[in-house]
């Protein structure tokens, strides 16, 4: 058997770091080279210009807006549907914005005052 060629675990650490993002790099690179000469990507197919552009399509009418709770922001009510919309949902399914009463939030932090003081 032969003797290591350091015990020291710092040098011993800096050599597997160095393996390792040594691979990393490598694999960045192979990565890389795949998105480069990706067989799936489709390929650019040259339109010819056409004579006159077609009209543009009517807009749709807008969305009956939802019914909002007094107390609710129009800001509010804005991020709310922008959230919703970015799910998937559309300005017609959202109907109303109104907040909802958490008495279990209130009930849970007063047992948890309580058996706090308690113990």
């Amino acid at each position: 058997m032969s003797q290591p060629v350091t015990t020291n675990p710092f040098i011993i650490m800096l050599i597997n770091m160095t393996v390792v993002f040594a691979v990393l790099i490598a694999l960045g690179f192979v990565i890389n080279l795949i998105h480069y000469i990706d067989p799936t990507k489709p390929k650019k197919v040259q339109e010819a210009p056409q004579a006159a552009a077609p009209a543009p399509a009517p807009a749709p009418a807008p969305a009956p807006a939802p019914e909002v709770a007094d107390g609710v922001s129009q800001e509010v009510v804005a991020v709310i549907a922008a959230a919703l919309m970015s799910y998937g949902y559309g300005p017609q399914q959202i109907r109303a914005v109104r907040p909802i009463e958490r008495e279990a939030w209130k009930r849970s932090g007063r047992t948890f005052g309580v058996t706090q003081t308690v113990e």
